[in-house]
């Protein structure tokens, strides 16, 4: 969630929001955490190592963009996701990976035949590593270690942009270019 935006707002018109799961805290996926859990009571969760940036424009991007964005900050997480485990909803389990790189606490989610990637992999792009907490190498073994591995027809949900599916990254991401599984 970027901004509380009212195109967020009317999104989750009458929807029942069971949890707010943070795949990393940089600034333009926290800003409406805050106000989201004001108006709906769903919990906030992230993995441990990012839950201070929550509360810290330093670490969360900010106030690299301070002028653009503000000093975004929003309230601390009512539980972690933890790596390995898993999540319920509707009934349906969602599995946590942890996929580092982007930021040190990037997580994927696995929904039977969905992966909501976060910042970590992309259509034909990977998450930037420039960003508080990056690291480029780690990044790319995160996606060869816990993505590559999934089923080439699973369909790749990222934080931004367009969806894929697994085995189209593996054909045609140019960062990915000779990074398989082990």
């Amino acid at each position: 969630t970027g901004g509380p935006d009212p195109w967020l707002w009317e999104q989750i018109e009458g929807v029942e929001v069971q949890a707010k799961d943070l795949t990393d805290a940089h600034c333009d996926h926290i800003g409406a955490v805050g106000p989201l859990r004001e108006r709906t009571g769903a919990p906030v969760l992230i993995h441990e190592a990012e839950a201070d940036w929550l509360s810290d424009p330093r670490l969360n991007g900010s106030a690299r963009w301070a002028e653009f964005v503000g000093l975004v900050t929003a309230p601390p997480p009512d539980g972690n996701l933890e790596p390995g485990g898993s999540l319920t909803f509707a009934g349906k389990r969602i599995e946590i990976r942890h996929t580092p790189g982007h930021s040190p606490g990037g997580v994927s989610l696995i929904l039977d035949s969905l992966c909501f990637s976060g910042d970590t992999l992309f259509y034909r792009s990977i998450g930037r590593t420039d960003l508080p907490g990056g690291d480029h190498a780690l990044l790319l073994a995160s996606i060869q270690r816990q993505l590559l591995t999934l089923p080439d027809d699973m369909t790749v949900l990222p934080g931004h942009g367009p969806s894929t599916t697994i085995g189209e990254e593996k054909r045609f991401n140019p960062f990915l270019d000779g990074w398989t599984p082990d």
